[in-house]
């Protein structure tokens, strides 16, 4: 089996993102092709127009958000106000657990509506919000 090529698309804040886990071993976040691919495959033309604010995202995020169901994830929400859209990213963080091979990386990404964007804000634990008002 042929492995997924790697993309390195962006740093991480470890002290932000340490509202997830207190034991991130390093900033560098990366995309595998098959993710890509995932993305392409699930969320139409997502990848295409969103690809190019990964880094911002990754690096500003409005809110960071609690995964009940995967330790170590952060669920990021990210508003683009060039594009006027919402965007959702789902980035597992690389623990000491973890393969020392391994680094952060992109599960997915996709855009959300506003009614999306506000119920995980009504409805999801926040555990990290930027200072600005909505």
């Amino acid at each position: 089996m042929e492995k997924s090529k790697i993309h390195s698309v962006g740093k991480i804040d470890i002290k932000k993102y340490g509202v997830v886990t207190g034991d991130i071993k390093t900033d560098e976040v990366i995309i595998t092709d098959i993710q890509i691919s995932h993305i392409k495959e699930k969320h139409g033309e997502d990848f295409e127009r969103f690809s190019k604010y990964i880094a911002e995202s990754l690096e500003n995020p409005d809110y960071i958000l609690e995964d009940n169901k995967n330790k170590n994830t952060a669920l990021i929400l990210k508003k683009i106000v060039c594009e006027n859209e919402k965007l959702q990213m789902i980035l597992r963080l690389h623990t000491s657990n973890d393969n020392p091979e391994f680094k952060n990386s992109i599960i997915s990404f996709w855009k959300i509506s506003d009614s999306r964007w506000e119920s995980y804000l009504r409805n999801k634990k926040i555990i990290y919000a930027v200072d600005k008002k909505e």
